[in-house]
């Protein structure tokens, strides 16, 4: 095979990019359709590409087939700046990897699509009339048309939606289609998605991306956009849900333990709707209502990435912890929308694909124009009579849901067969079997070549505002890993763009924010959801509790690394705080009693994230905490995040630190340290300073607070102030080195320390400025002013010389005392903004009409 750079011919030469194109692609494999060539089983040595290929290849010339290369490393790099992620739970490295995405996007001609789409448009169209027969009269079972044992039988049919209609008449609002193309050059369907489609978030990733890097092709090939796509899903959301126009819309998310949760972040942000999970939502009075800071706002439509199961744990799933209770009689109520409907799970089983043809000629009086794979559900006995000779060339496939996983009968044994049979024949109305189709190969770039992977097209429907609907013009597409024939992201397969081109104008609508008039600015604010809050006030405490476990253990490696051994009392509350911040456990050695077996301890524990309170479990909690909220933090923050914990893993794997070397911790940590400056700063410089930006704020303050006033607690009270080495201690946790010796340029001394670390206020690490600063945010929160009543002193009234004030031990019992009452009253806080604004306890909360 030629290689891209071969031959006489310079890149700038004058000749045909496309041919150039060809001649450095593998072909794709016998008996599989080539896109690349528009044939199957082409001839490797056909030079002539499909018409659209064709070009796009001219389109890019001869120079940028060059630059593809370095257009795939671009293509890399911008997810990981991104921070596109895709869970993978079997994954022995880690759940969350980089989501894959090929560089070529599947280019799709504007004559081909029109047939798609209309057969698209047409099977949406059937299943929402399934939908509304089967939930109503049912006329298709009293007419033998569906078998109630897959239908009203099914799992996934959802009883007490019988005879409700949905709010706005409305079953589907999207439905995805998963097409292939077989040897033939024809498109089929190989399954449906109709609970909570996924992809759509990817889809326009991908698409943001690629587009990038083609712009010249994607203009000069007349792409169509997809924006007006996205506009017509949420005009329709609010056309259908109860209050019209008016009505608020949200994206119910599982969480970020879920596969997929990027692309539901990012969906949000895109549309610009609150990411709620469950816990964000209650019920009262048979509506749904979102908990935010400024008490409970009605929820009219909720775009879901819940499956029905786990919707309502009162009706349906009880240990569905993802749930709202209550759900389901708000819907049936009608006071709620939800994309989709509850119960339409079932339309999801490969069963069903083989009686669509009769229910489509019954519903809509039409032959299916894009026909599904033939498929024979065995509860029925002539289909499995004359499906199980042919059992090595079909799939087998689970009736109900992904009970097992798919087997290819080509991919088997004879013996493997027979068992198989034998569980078939013994429970047959558990499978369903579906021809194998050996899918189309679509150009992908890997390494020089043009390489063929067998690829899927996840095509979206969207119902409309004026009750018709609208096909996404592109969609998600799917590659295989390296040479496999079956599609999975979960096995490491890939993605790509998909290009449809149109012979009309193309659509130029933009979700992008255009001109807002100023009566529409006006008293406009982003709703800041409990959990939202919750989220963000932890991220500031885990953000402040990393730092201070750095300070900490910088301090104690560099005690253990002196030759100038400190005083006893000293090392013992080295001991204490290492032990109180969780850098050793409970029941280590003390410093003063076994140094070598403190060191190992601690640096051991340094990178354990499953030890609690340990740097690596502070930074596991932030990262968690962050996740949550991705849809409120920049690309940029988030990014800063991942790598700390990542660089800190990476640092500190095992072999890493043999021979427990304190020297290389201390340079793991000084990098950590930036790393958190960066993140501070992020925090600080990057964020709108809304609620959620106050509570931010107002965890940091409170776990500085908690972490310093304890610090003081400890030193004071050991008798370890008595000492410079002690009180030097101090100053380094509470980060202020620099700072003492500019202003005092002495030997250190406890007033000295006391003013600087007690009562400067524009040092924004003394008690006095960070207890004025949290009750200062705290004011500002919605209620904040109302029953803050804290049993410690005003900042003004505290004395430099009654603090100072020692005992007959040494002691400055005052201090002790001011560094006592602060620890409290940082938990007494914590513990009311969690009952104020995460719970919402009865009392405080209060509707707010929107």
């Amino acid at each position: 095979m030629e290689s891209l750079f071969s031959g006489a011919e310079t890149v700038g030469a004058a000749s045909d990019a496309a041919a150039r194109a060809a001649r450095i692609a593998v072909p794709a494999r016998h008996g599989h359709f080539d896109e690349l060539r528009g044939c199957s089983s082409c001839d490797a040595s056909r030079e002539r590409l499909a018409p659209q290929w064709e070009q796009f290849f001219n389109t890019l010339g001869l120079p940028g087939l060059a630059q593809l290369d370095d257009a795939a490393q671009t293509v890399d790099q911008q997810i990981r700046e991104n921070g596109i992620t895709y869970n993978v739970y079997a994954d022995p490295n880690g759940p969350s990897r980089p989501w894959s995405l090929d560089l070529l996007p599947w280019v799709v001609s504007a004559k081909e699509w029109a047939g798609l789409e209309s057969g698209l448009a047409q099977r949406a169209e059937l299943l929402e009339r399934i939908l509304h027969d089967l939930y109503g009269e049912q006329r298709l079972l009293h007419d033998n048309l569906l078998p109630a044992a897959i239908t009203v039988g099914h799992p996934a049919y959802v009883r007490p939606m019988r005879w409700v209609v949905p709010a706005g008449g409305v079953f589907l609002h999207i439905a995805a289609f998963d097409l292939a193309r077989g040897p033939d050059g024809t498109w089929r369907v190989v399954s449906e998605r109709t609970q909570a489609p996924s992809g759509l978030g990817y889809a326009l990733e991908n698409r943001v991306t690629i587009n990038k890097l083609f712009p010249s092709a994607f203009r000069q090939m007349k792409v169509q956009h997809l924006a007006s796509t996205y506009r017509a899903l949420l005009d329709s959301l609010l056309v259908h849900c109860p209050r019209g126009t008016a009505g608020k819309v949200v994206l119910l998310t599982p969480g970020p333990y879920n596969e997929t949760y990027f692309e539901q972040a990012y969906l949000a942000r895109y549309l610009g709707i609150p990411l709620v999970e469950g816990g964000d939502l209650t019920v009262r009075d048979q509506r749904v209502f979102l908990k935010t800071l400024h008490g409970l706002e009605q929820v009219d439509a909720i775009l879901r990435r819940l499956d029905d199961d786990y919707c309502d744990p009162l009706e349906l799933r009880s240990d569905s912890a993802l749930g709202v209770p209550g759900l389901m009689q708000a819907v049936r109520a009608g006071h709620v929308l939800l994309a989709n409907s509850l119960g339409s799970g079932f339309l999801e089983s490969a069963a069903i694909q083989g009686f669509l043809p009769a229910v489509c000629r019954e519903l809509m009086g039409q032959e299916l124009e894009l026909t599904s794979l033939p498929t024979w559900w065995c509860g029925e006995d002539a289909a499995l009579e004359d499906a199980l000779p042919k059992l090595g060339q079909l799939v087998v496939k689970s009736t109900w849901g992904k009970r097992f996983t798919a087997r290819i009968g080509a991919h088997s044994t004879e013996d493997e067969i027979a068992a198989l049979e034998a569980r078939i024949r013994a429970n047959p109305a558990d499978y369903t079997l579906q021809e194998f189709l050996p899918l189309s190969q679509l150009p992908t770039w890997s390494d020089g070549r043009i390489v063929p992977r067998a690829a899927m097209l996840r095509a979206f429907v969207i119902r409309d505002a004026n009750g018709g609907w609208k096909v996404l013009p592109g969609g998600l597409v799917r590659t295989a890993h390296s040479d496999q024939l079956v599609v999975s992201m979960q096995s490491g397969g890939s993605s790509a763009d998909a290009w449809v081109l149109t012979d009309g104008a193309v659509d130029e609508f933009s979700l992008l924010p255009g001109r807002m008039r100023p009566e529409q600015i006006a008293g406009r604010r982003r709703v800041v959801s409990s959990r939202s809050a919750e989220n963000l006030f932890w991220l500031g405490r885990y953000t402040e509790r990393a730092e201070h476990g750095v300070r900490l253990a910088r301090q104690v490696l560099t005690a253990l690394a002196t030759d100038d051994e400190p005083p006893r009392a000293v090392l013992d509350v080295l001991t204490q705080l290492s032990r109180y911040f969780g850098l050793v456990n409970w029941e280590s050695p003390s410093i003063g009693n076994s140094r070598a077996e403190f060191e190992r301890v601690l640096t051991g524990r340094l990178g354990d994230p499953d030890a609690i309170g340990s740097i690596a479990n502070n930074l596991a909690s932030l990262e968690r905490s962050a996740g949550h909220i991705r849809d409120r933090l920049a690309p940029d923050h988030w990014r800063l995040i991942v790598a700390a914990r990542t660089d800190l893993d990476r640092r500190l794997a095992p072999g890493r630190l043999s021979g427990g070397s304190i020297a290389y911790a201390q340079r793991v940590l000084s990098e950590l340290a930036d790393d958190l400056s960066a993140i501070t700063g992020a925090q600080a410089d990057r964020m709108t300073r809304d609620d959620g930006w106050r509570l931010l704020s107002a965890g940091r303050q409170i776990e500085r607070l908690s972490s310093l006033a304890t610090s003081m607690l400890t030193v004071l009270e050991s008798g370890a102030g008595n000492y410079s080495a002690g009180l030097e201690l101090l100053i380094g946790l509470f980060d202020s080195i620099i700072t003492y010796r500019s202003i005092y340029q002495r030997s250190v001394e406890l007033p000295a320390v006391t003013d600087l670390l007690v009562l400067d206020r524009s040092n924004p690490r003394s008690l006095a400025y960070v207890y004025s600063r949290l009750i200062r945010d705290i004011s500002r929160l919605p209620g904040g002013g109302q029953g803050n009543a804290f049993s410690v002193p005003d900042p003004d009234a505290w004395q430099l010389a009654a603090l100072c004030r020692t005992d007959a031990a040494g002691v400055p019992r005052a201090l002790t005392a001011l560094a006592r009452a602060l620890c409290s009253v940082s938990r007494v806080l914590s513990d009311e903004l969690s009952r104020r604004y995460f719970s919402l306890a009865d009392g405080w909360v209060r509707p707010v009409m929107s």
